[in-house]
């Protein structure tokens, strides 16, 4: 089967267009040759915009939007001279239709194919040469020329291959949709996302307005960048400002609470830190995350125990991320303690303060990348203190013009913040 797979590449289903070798020096800048998605927070996840010849893989939990957002960037490719090709494998063309009409979607140059078989699906790109190709989903699409069942390892990783061929030899974005499996991750083969170009998860609470487009894997931008949207019933608008929108409904004067500053790729991101110190009923106090790492923060009150006297052994602890969001660069480590220490001090943290700095285990407060972009995010928001790592701090308060609080260990920082 391997072998009959390896023979198939050599003969793709689509017209191959001449190659030859070509100066280094004559190589355009990519760049200056990006595509505008017409969505601008799809643009930031994918580096700037779409680079032609690109293969980008989007996966996401059932229902998310992943077929929403496609559809939306169609439209807006589809106003473009090249027509745009949308190849269903999962709806029929009424259904997309419908799905359209209540996104406002107008585009005269898109093309809607309900087809599974790869090689009728070459035959149309062949016959349309589409500016840009979307593929909803890989699992879906099968060749004939593989005796395995549409969905198998054989089959996706073979599609995938003949999708990437012509993407580079036509230079032609195609996007592709994947399924996940119930651990989160893309389902096929792990050789799928190393085949692509750029790997992209949809994330969100079904609870929540707000959707995260987060990339994992990006040869054309910084890895980690993420997107926000806002689910509507007209379809998913980009948020112009997530920091403003994760902290509209913060508590005020309530301890517990804290903002922090984290990084999301490029992106700085003030999120806000809840956590709930309360007596246990049983021998050893429960520790609960939603958002954060578990045994990062078990680390960290064990840390406080040590270095603080802290005695949160016979304590219940409960730490969250108001909205639905999952952060995990060790940046937040300061506001995880800080929002612990103030539930169990039982003591509110001035509202108009940020903080952030990695915690090491023996109490110290380590530098952190990029410390002026997050403090700049902060003072963007009204905030008119931020406390942070003392090696971060030299020259920012000259810089922004507010109080800024270097700190070198856990115990300073709690007695600045208290």
């Amino acid at each position: 089967m391997e072998e009959r797979a390896r023979t198939t590449r050599k003969a793709p289903g689509f017209k191959l267009r001449d190659v030859e070798a070509v100066p280094y020096s004559q190589i355009e800048p990519q760049d200056d040759v990006r595509i505008a998605s017409g969505v601008t927070e799809f643009d930031r996840v994918l580096g700037g915009g779409i680079v032609p010849g690109t293969l980008v893989l989007i996966g996401g939990d059932p229902g998310i939007g992943k077929s929403t957002l496609l559809l939306q960037v169609a439209d807006k490719l589809g106003g473009n001279e090249n027509p745009v090709l949308y190849v269903s494998g999962e709806e029929s063309e009424r259904q997309i239709k419908l799905r359209g009409e209540r996104l406002d979607i107008h585009a005269g140059n898109l093309y809607i194919l309900p087809e599974t078989n790869l090689e009728n699906i070459f035959h149309e790109v062949d016959r349309l040469a589409p500016g840009a190709i979307i593929i909803d989903s890989i699992q879906t699409v099968f060749s004939a020329l593989i005796e395995s069942a549409p969905g198998s390892v054989s089959q996706v990783r073979e599609v995938a291959h003949q999708f990437l061929m012509l993407a580079k030899n036509r230079t032609i974005p195609v996007f592709l949709i994947g399924h996940i499996t119930k651990d989160g991750s893309i389902a096929g083969p792990k050789t799928l996302e190393h085949i692509v170009d750029t790997v992209l998860y949809f994330e969100g609470e079904r609870h929540h307005n707000h959707r995260i487009v987060r990339a994992t894997k990006n040869r054309f931008g910084a890895a980690n960048e993420v997107g926000v949207f806002e689910m509507t019933g007209t379809g998913l608008m980009p948020v112009a400002n997530p920091s403003k929108m994760f902290l509209q409904e913060r508590p005020q004067n309530v301890a517990g609470s804290v903002v922090t500053a984290c990084m999301e790729g490029t992106r700085p991101l003030l999120v806000e830190i809840q956590a709930l110190v309360s007596g246990t009923k049983y021998g050893t106090g429960r520790r609960m995350t939603q958002g954060v790492d578990q045994n990062r923060v078990a680390l960290l009150i064990a840390m406080l125990e040590k270095r603080a006297g802290l005695q949160l052994i016979g304590e219940d602890v409960f730490v969250n991320i108001a909205g639905g969001l999952a952060v995990d660069e060790p940046a937040v480590d300061l506001g995880v303690v800080a929002a612990i220490a103030s539930s169990f001090k039982n003591a509110p943290i001035d509202p108009h303060t940020a903080v952030f700095g990695e915690i090491g285990l023996t109490g110290e407060v380590r530098g952190t990348m990029q410390p002026a972009v997050r403090a700049r995010e902060a003072q963007a928001l009204g905030f008119q203190r931020i406390v942070m790592p003392a090696s971060n701090a030299d020259g920012l308060e000259r810089l922004l013009g507010m109080r800024v609080v270097g700190v070198g260990s856990v115990d300073e920082a709690i007695a600045e913040l208290f």
